[in-house]
Formats: C-alpha cells, structure tokens, sequence
C-alpha cells in the first residue's frame, strides 16, 4: 500500500465551513463492512441502531484555546500553536513564522504575554511563559479556538461552544473528537434508555492529528504521539456488554485508537500512556465492533484508519457515494457509522 491508494477528490463546497443549525442535525451515512452496502439516515436515527447491552465509549477531551498570536522581537508575525502542556508555565508547540526562533529567543504574543524558546524538539518547540503559573487559565483568556486549517475563517463565539462535545470534562485536546460534536444531552440520554451503556475515557488530541502522510511509502510515516487514559471504569462498560453479547461502538477515531492502544497486550487493560499507533489495512482489531466518524482528509491517517476497519473497497464506495449525495466533510460535518469488516 501506497499513500495514494487513499486519495479521492472532494470539491471544495463539501468542506463544512460551519457547525449545523444544531447538534444531531448532521446526516448519518451506514455502512455495513461485511456487504459493503450503504444506507443514508439522519444522525438522530443512531438510537434506532443501538441495542440493549451494548456499550457506547466516548472521548471526554476538552478542546483548549490553543492558537496564540505574536510577534518576535525582530518584528516578525508569529502564531504559535499548542500541541501539548508540559506543566503549570510550559508548553510543547508548533511556531508559524518566517525564521526559525533560536533557544532563548522571546516571542512577543497577544495582550503582553512573553514566551520564551527553550529548545526545539523535531518539528514542535518548547515553551515557558514567563511569570505564569496557570496555562490552561492564559489559553482559557487570551487563546483562541484552534479551528482547523481547512475552516477558512476565524473562529467566534459559535465556535467556543460548538467545536466541544457536550461531556467535555478533561482539559488538554488542540483538536476536536469531532464524532461526538454531534451528540447532545437528549440524544445520550435516549441510548441510556433504550438499554446502552455509556462509558468514558480520554485522549487528548494534538495538532499532529492534521499532520500530512508525506512519504509514498507508509512504513516510513512517524506516527505523531498522544497521551490517553481508559479508566477502569470504561473497561468494566465494555467486559458487562461482552458478557451478555453486547457491541462496543467508539464514538471517534481517537477513542478507537485509545481502546486498542490499551489493548495492545492482548487484553483491555486499564492505564494510562502515549499512543503512536498507525492503524492500516491488515490491523487486527481487538476490542472495536463498530465506528462513529466523520468523514476524512485524502491521505490522512484517520482515512487509513477507516479503511482497515470497514474494508478499503467499501471506504471508496462509501465515500463516492457521499461526496455524490452531497454530504458536508471533515470536522464540522456529516457523520458515518461503520460495522467492522
């Protein structure tokens, strides 16, 4: 396999600019991975296809406000982008700007704050803030949504709400689970009771999520890293609907990567880490019986993802069939639900 075997062309027009007019609006394209058919719903009929004892894992993530602007010294724009906090007034982070920024240099950012350059590793730079001793409560106040690059304008208000699930709890993402952009309190509430179970875990997702498959070679893409947690909990959720010949549907590639990340010893497990896991076609899938996603960029990771989960042959059809109904893409968009291959 080659990165261009998971190309496709989307007119621009699909690309969702904005949320719709309300959560659980979105359209929901089914897709059975053992026959390849393809049934289109709206997102609110999910409740119809969920069954009693099955569970529904979740991605708590809170997004922060991890897009700052600036200037350096010498008078050039900066926009610094954060991956990762590191501890109450340091950050991993990407840094857009013209010259690279040398250790010890200071970046100059919005409303006064100053960051300092404390070395560079790979790609991404490591900050301090001088004189913070709160990060989360700097972004909280002078950060802004990190929209995606593909959302061509600036985040507002609309969005401080809307790119956020409903159960947002643990703060630390630079990226939305955007699967569960689409739930809100009533349609959770409607699984509870038809018999489902709802668990919990997090992974925060970073930038590096967006990051490009550069080489045509797959065996040569490094992974970007992402810390999570399944708590014991969450795998209680998912060993009571085994017992009783429930399925396990993650809500989100993330919570996917989370659950097999922690299943990487053969067993669930509950525990903390960082995950580098590249999922491709001829993945062995452990814990995962079905897969709440939005539709996704041509040559990502996260296409390669959905591809070894439904059937690569049924992850084209699906998605021509989508792009040819009109359905709106990436992470203000449409959802699919996907039965495993």
């Amino acid at each position: 396999m080659r990165r261009d075997d998971f190309d496709y062309e989307l007119p621009q027009e699909l690309i969702a600019q904005f949320p719709p007019a309300e959560r659980g609006a979105s359209r929901l394209l089914h897709l059975d991975g053992v026959t390849g058919g393809c049934t289109d719903l709206r997102f609110r009929d999910l409740a119809g296809l969920v069954a009693r004892g099955d569970v529904v894992v979740l991605n708590d993530t809170r997004v922060i406000n991890a897009r700052l602007a600036g200037r350096k010294r010498t008078g050039g724009r900066v926009e610094v982008m954060v991956e990762r906090v590191l501890g109450p007034d340091e950050v991993l982070a990407q840094v857009g700007v013209n010259h690279a920024p040398k250790p010890g240099s200071a970046l100059e950012l919005a409303d006064g704050i100053e960051a300092r350059v404390i070395e560079r590793d790979g790609e991404l730079y490591r900050l301090r803030f001088e004189g913070c001793n709160d990060v989360y409560a700097l972004l909280e106040r002078h950060g802004s949504v990190p929209l995606p690059l593909y959302v061509s304008r600036a985040a507002d208000e609309r969005d401080a709400e809307r790119y956020q699930t409903v159960y947002a709890r643990e703060a630390g993402a630079v990226a939305a689970p955007t699967a569960g952009l689409h739930f809100d309190k009533a349609l959770l509430e409607e699984l509870e009771r038809r018999g489902a179970g709802l668990a919990y875990l997090t992974l925060h997702v970073g930038a590096g999520t967006f990051q490009p498959v550069r080489s045509q070679d797959l065996a040569a893409h490094h992974m970007h890293r992402e810390r999570y947690r399944v708590p014991q909990a969450a795998v209680d959720a998912i060993a009571r609907a085994r017992a009783v010949g429930g399925r396990v549907l993650a809500v989100g590639t993330t919570t996917l990567r989370a659950l097999e990340s922690a299943a990487a010893g053969g067993t669930l497990a509950a525990g903390d880490g960082d995950t580098s896991l590249f999922i491709l076609p001829g993945y062995r899938f452990r814990v995962v019986d079905r897969l709440l996603t939005n539709f996704h960029l041509p040559k990502s990771t996260l296409l390669m993802l959905v591809s070894a989960f439904g059937g690569m042959e049924n992850i084209r059809a699906a998605y021509r069939r989508a792009i040819e109904s009109g359905y709106r893409f990436f992470s203000y968009g449409d959802a699919m639900l996907i039965e495993r291959q």
